[in-house]
Order: structure tokens, then C-alpha cells, then sequence
């Protein structure tokens, strides 16, 4: 995992709710699912252009992995996890400040082709998937702990495929790692989410997988307990402004169910 070191370079942007004088020169570290790398990052910028004394760091990885890693001591003061799974087992473990936990964003799952292909398929009760994918494989997350991989799973049993395509399936580490196989033509096709499909050019959209085939996909997102700080308490405030929201909106998030 890489941690973002680099402060931006301060740019004109509207006064962010809850960005409010903080300690200064305080870290903050930030445990996020690979799947929010491009919006958090925007989103880390823009607090940190109104809070030059906040040094916000972001570790990016599966949900399973850094969920994992907040248990076992890992020094992180937020935790934005792709799937209210993971958020649980961390807070099983009094590793989350309960208190502090709220749904942020949701997300939708897709099935892409690498850039060039095209797939002749309708995502369905029983669609032709194996043979579609004519003797190549299909990345996804690994469907036993990453998030987007066990919505894919749920997904494909569901629609009754699962067992024809499981021997395809090509596991990664997390969802990135999913769609880099698929930009690289080492993969025919992939199973992410939707945000991640927007990210490779030429990229095919083969379908979206029926909300009801799968877990609602929601982002839970909580302070690590006992780690509150004045800046983290700031950008998680700043997190559920409408400035926020928009820029999740831009990177093709959806608010949260309820929200």
C-alpha cells in the first residue's frame, strides 16, 4: 500500500463546511477501499487548501485488508470501508468509535470488457457469461473477502451463473487491481463497480447487474476509536457537506440509501 505524502498545491476553492482552525501540522491517516482512491484524493486536496496545517494520508486497499490491519493496531484515525461487512467486523472488535459511524455513499456494479471487445450479452436470469467469454478470464475481486468480488458473487449465483464462471474467475487483491487486468487485455472481461468504470478509456460497459442480485452497496465510513482528533473530527464533518457530495457525484457515487 502507498500512502499519498504530497500536499496540493493550494488552488481557489470554496470555504468547506466544518473546515475549521485545527491543530497545526496534525496528521491525519485515512484507511480508504481502493474503489474511493480518485474522489478521496480530490477530496483530501480541497480540505487541505482551506487547512494548510492539516497533513491529510490516505492508504489505500480491499476493505478486508485494511479493516484487518485497524484491529491489529495499525495507526489510522478513519476508516472508509466499501462494504458494511468489514465495518462490522472491525467494530466487533472495538476498533470503531460507534458513535461516530455514518453511511456516506453507494455505488452500483457493472461488468466491463476490455477496450476494444465487444460481448453480445444481456446481464440475466441465466446468461450466457462462461461462454461469452470464449476460453478467456474474468477479473474480479477476490470473492472471498474483497468487497466488489463478494458482490459479484452474490451477483452471479443470483442470475445462476456463478458455477459456469467460477473456473474463469481471475481473483485480485481489490477492485483496481480487477480493472487493471481488464485495461490490459489480460482479462476478457471484469466485474467492478461503477465509479471504476469511468476511469479507463474505451473501456465497454457491458451491463449493470440488477440492484436486487446483490447487497446493497453502501460506504460506511467511522473514526478509529480512540484515535479523534480536531482535524479528523473537521474532515469527517467536511465529508458530509454538500461539497462533498458533489464531487463523490462527479466521480459517479450515489448518496447513501436514506441519506
Amino acid at each position: 500500500m502507498s500512502f499519498r505524502l504530497l500536499k496540493a498545491v493550494l488552488v481557489s476553492t470554496p470555504l468547506v463546511m466544518g473546515a475549521l482552525p485545527v491543530i497545526a501540522q496534525e496528521a491525519v491517516v485515512i484507511f480508504a477501499a481502493a474503489s474511493t482512491t480518485t474522489a478521496m484524493d480530490e477530496l483530501m486536496d480541497q480540505f487541505e487548501a482551506v487547512n494548510p496545517g492539516v497533513d491529510l494520508r490516505a492508504s489505500y486497499a480491499a476493505s478486508s485488508i485494511l479493516a484487518r490491519q485497524i484491529t491489529s493496531g495499525a495507526p489510522a484515525h478513519i476508516f472508509f470501508s466499501a462494504s458494511p461487512q468489514w465495518m462490522a467486523y472491525a467494530a466487533e472488535r472495538g476498533a470503531i468509535d460507534e458513535a461516530s459511524r455514518f453511511d456516506l455513499v453507494s455505488n452500483k456494479l457493472v461488468l466491463v470488457a476490455a477496450p476494444g471487445r465487444q460481448m453480445d450479452v444481456t446481464i440475466g436470469p441465466g446468461f450466457p457469461l462462461a461462454e461469452a467469454l470464449d476460453g478467456g478470464r474474468l477479473a474480479m475481486g477476490d470473492p472471498d473477502h474483497v468487497p466488489a468480488g463478494i458482490y459479484g458473487r452474490e451477483a452471479l449465483e443470483s442470475l445462476g451463473v456463478w458455477t459456469a464462471t467460477e473456473p474463469s474467475v481471475a481473483r485480485t487483491m481489490d477492485v483496481r487491481g480487477a480493472l487493471a487486468l481488464v485495461e490490459r487485455g489480460e482479462a476478457v472481461a471484469g466485474i467492478v463497480y461503477a465509479t471504476d468504470a469511468t476511469l479507463v478509456d474505451g473501456l465497454v460497459v457491458v451491463g449493470t447487474f440488477p440492484a436486487d442480485s446483490h447487497g446493497t452497496i453502501v460506504y460506511p465510513i467511522a473514526a478509529v476509536a480512540g484515535t479523534g482528533t480536531a482535524a479528523s473530527n473537521a474532515f469527517l464533518a467536511f465529508l458530509k457537506s454538500d461539497q462533498a457530495a458533489d464531487v463523490f457525484a462527479r466521480h459517479g457515487f450515489g448518496p447513501a440509501p436514506d441519506a
